[in-house]
Parts: C-alpha cells; structure tokens; sequence
C-alpha cells in the first residue's frame, strides 16, 4: 500500500512538473491600429472648389421656361433627318451620359470616328469636342443636328421650318426667349440645350471631401489619391472636373499605338496640334467606359495602366493601379432623376416635315 501511495505521489509529481515545463500561452496583441492618411489640404487648391449644383455662364441662372425648352429639345427626336435620333440617343442621361458604344451610329447607322463623351458636367470643360472646335455646350449641341454622319438636318432653315411647325414649340419659344419678335432661330435652339445642359452635373464624394469632411473618402481611396498625384496623373486631370481643361497630346512619351485620328489639327492645321486631344474629365469615370478618343478600351483598369506608359513613361504595378482606381470611383456622383424626367413632346402638325431616311 506504501509503495502504491508512493508511486502516486511520483507520478503526481512528474504530471505537476510536466505541466510547468510547457510555454505558457501568448497573450493576444492588440491589432497594430492602421495609421490615419493624411493629406496636406494645400494639395487640393489644384482640384477646386467642389462642383456645383449648375455650371453657369454667369450669376444669374436661367429662366425655368428656358431650361424646359432645351429639356424637350434635347429629347426631340424631330430635330434628326428621320426623326429616329436626338441628342439623348448618343448622350443617354440614364447611362451616365453616353451611350456605351466606342463609336455612336447615326443617320442610316453611319458611324464616325471618336467616341462620344459624357454630356453630364461637360458644361465646365474648356472647350467641346475632343478637338475643342466648339466654345461652350450652347454651340456644341448644334453640331450632330447638321452633321451628315449624326443627325443630319440639311440645314438650319429645316430645322426652323420643323420647329415652327408645332403651335406649342413656338408658344414655349416665346415665353423662353421674351422680347424676340420671331425667337424661333437655330441659334435659340443651342442657347435652350445648353440652359438645360448646364444642370447636368453629378457632385460625389470627392466634392465632401473637398468641402473639408475628413472622413467623405476612405483610408485606401485617401491613398489612392496620393498614388495618383506621385505618378503624375494629375499634371492633366487637375481642377473641379479632375480633367477639361486643356489639351495633351495623346502619346507624349510613348507613341499611342494609332495614328489615324490627327486630333485638333484638323481643326487648325497647325503642326504642333497634331494628335493634340481635349483631356477628358474623370468624373464619373467608372461608369463611362469604352475610354479614349476612340473608344478602344474598356476596363478602367487597362485605361490606366496605358496613360501612366504613353503619357508619363511610368509602367505600373497591379496594386498601383488598383490604388488609383479606388481613388477615381470616388469621382462617380449620383444621377440627377428629377431633373432628367423625360418631358412630354408637342405633338406634330400636318406641316411638320416628315421623316427622310435619304
């Protein structure tokens, strides 16, 4: 019984002993806190002020009854050769503006040659077009009405005549356009799109974190931000747009794979316009693919990568570019439903023109 007690008592020992002999476990470290981002708020001059509600040519807005013209006007398919096209069917403000399409097919389904850009917040760009041939978005929206390969009117006076035609479209001219004797012109047309086109802007949460709200963007898109002025992109995609506001030209330091597309030399012939190209605005950017001129890409991801190459000579790394992407995704603002309500149209006469497919 002694000895039995006795071996026990040993192997009670060696248990105790055992367990003193095992590494006490270690206790949880707390999780190392991320540290904040921080960006100087100087850096921003470059980017505002945050975008506005409207882009007006000056401080007094215009009438109601204006921007209720250009709204019908802008969705008037009757202002197109075969009344199947208006300037919704290339700028589809429930598509962010654009169509989708690398190229946009118009009258008989011909096609041009460079993608049609986002109407909404274009009213703030420096000039319109890819090659800036037009002043502002009241002379841009005359351009596709004429254009043989777009909407192709023959001219200003058919479309005076298929206006004046309809007893409401006159009515609504009139009240737009106050003290005229005959307001019913094709450069009021232009002046009313354009009224309704300066109200087409999208504010995000880049415009919060601009405004001084801190927290508006994440920690990642924060250094998305910084990744996306060290690279150099914001040398051309600076100011309220984050871009529009000067021409580039596309391949500056490794040449653009096509040639074909001149760019503003074909407007001014001056040799050093060659391949010089209006610098898009990157607001709502994620959203408007194909990208480029020429609508040839479509990941924003690859749109990226190939401006850091062809524009800054800088090859990126997968996590660079997702940083960057980040930061642009915070550039998409919210489409503005009440104010894209698609207007009931005034109904056609006898005398309207009617449709020419020719």
């Amino acid at each position: 019984m002694r000895k039995l007690v006795i071996g026990m008592t040993a192997g009670l020992a060696l248990v105790t002993a055992c367990k003193r002999e095992q590494p006490a476990k270690e206790e949880a470290k707390p999780q190392e806190a991320k540290a904040e981002v921080k960006i100087d708020r100087a850096l921003l001059a470059a980017f505002g002020p945050p975008l506005a509600k409207r882009i007006d040519k000056g401080p007094e807005p215009p009438s109601q009854e204006l921007i209720e013209l250009g709204r019908m006007l802008y969705y008037d398919k009757r202002l197109s050769k075969n009344h199947d096209l208006s300037c919704n069917s290339c700028h589809d403000l429930r598509n962010w503006g654009q169509d989708g399409k690398p190229v946009s097919p118009g009258h008989r389904g011909l096609v041009g040659t460079r993608n049609s850009p986002t109407v909404y917040n274009a009213a703030g760009r420096h000039l319109q077009f890819w090659d800036g041939r037009a002043a502002d978005v009241e002379e841009q929206a005359l351009g596709p009405i004429l254009n043989p390969v777009e909407m192709a009117m023959p001219d200003e006076k058919r479309v005076v005549e298929t206006l004046k035609s309809i007893p409401e479209y006159v009515e609504l001219f009139k009240k737009a356009f106050p003290g005229e004797e005959d307001p019913v012109t094709f450069k009021n047309v232009g002046i009313a799109i354009g009224a309704f086109e300066r109200g087409l802007t999208t504010p995000s949460r880049w415009d919060d974190f601009l405004a001084g709200n801190d927290s508006a963007l994440t920690e990642e898109e924060k250094k998305g931000f910084l990744k996306f002025v060290e690279v150099g992109c914001a040398t051309c995609h600076m100011g309220t747009l984050v871009g529009g506001t000067m021409f580039q030209k596309l391949g500056l330091v490794h040449p653009w794979p096509s040639d074909k597309d001149l760019g503003r030399f074909e407007v001014t012939k001056n040799e050093g316009d060659k391949f010089m190209f209006s610098v898009p605005t990157l607001r709502n950017v994620e959203k408007t693919a194909p990208y480029f001129h020429d609508g040839s890409v479509q990941s924003l991801d690859e749109a990226v990568r190939l401006m850091a190459y062809h524009q800054l000579g800088k090859e990126l790394k997968k996590e660079e570019i997702d940083s960057i992407v980040a930061f642009l995704k915070t550039l998409t603002g919210q489409i503005p439903e009440e104010y894209i309500a698609e207007p009931q149209l005034p109904p056609s006469t006898d005398k309207t023109p009617k449709p020419d497919p020719t």
